[in-house]
């Protein structure tokens, strides 16, 4: 994720090091996962990562530009799955989410960056081109190559699909405090795929039949 993509300060005076900035990212994570979103400071941070504060300030001009491309890096390194079928491809994506989801961090760090894009439009639009659209284009990828394979209907809404598959984890996590499973993530893939289903003319004509005249 470029500076650029996430509103990060370019560097200034000597180039930056890369060891450094890899431990201020993981730092980042770090602290957030031991006492949460809210309680991390950047000055807690580049203690952790062995560096000045003024460092970490050089590269990021917030607490929330610097965890979201932290966060970037770990979607980043999750690979593009290609098993053959559009289920088989979005249950591998749902074992990557679910490790996601797993970490008891996740519920802090993506509360605090809810809270971060109401405040600041800069944060809004650094969260939603950075981790979120990485993540939206591999699903997306995913998804048309199920079309592409008669898996999925042609002329299906792939951002209906994306939103419907992203969605119920977000909100379990988020509004109900309560935990996403594999088996959780399983059932949300197989919903929405039963849905999407090419519906041959057998089906159709028992649809027809079952529907109310007017």
């Amino acid at each position: 994720m470029s500076p650029s993509t996430t509103g990060a300060r370019p560097p200034r005076g000597r180039p930056r090091s890369l060891a450094s900035h890899d431990a201020i990212l993981d730092a980042s994570i770090a602290l957030i996962r031991e006492v949460g979103y809210d309680a991390v400071g950047m000055e807690a941070i580049a203690a952790r990562a062995g560096v000045g504060k003024a460092t970490v300030y050089r590269w990021w001009g917030s607490k929330e530009l610097l965890v979201v491309e932290a966060i970037g890096r770990i979607v980043r390194a999750i690979p593009e799955p290609d098993t053959g079928s559009v289920e088989g491809d979005l249950l591998a994506l749902a074992r990557a989410t679910t490790a996601m989801y797993g970490d008891p961090a996740t519920t802090a760090l993506l509360s605090g960056l809810v809270a971060a894009m109401a405040r600041s439009d800069a944060i809004g639009t650094a969260v939603r081109a950075g981790f979120v659209a990485e993540w939206r284009a591999v699903m997306r990828r995913v998804v048309r190559r199920g079309v592409r394979r008669g898996e999925l209907p042609r002329g299906v809404g792939v951002d209906v699909v994306l939103d419907l598959l992203s969605g119920p984890p977000f909100y379990r996590t988020l509004m109900l405090g309560a935990p996403v499973d594999h088996r959780y993530l399983q059932a949300v893939v197989g919903v929405v795929l039963r849905g999407l289903a090419p519906r041959t003319g057998t089906a159709r004509a028992a649809t027809a039949r079952r529907a109310p005249r007017s």
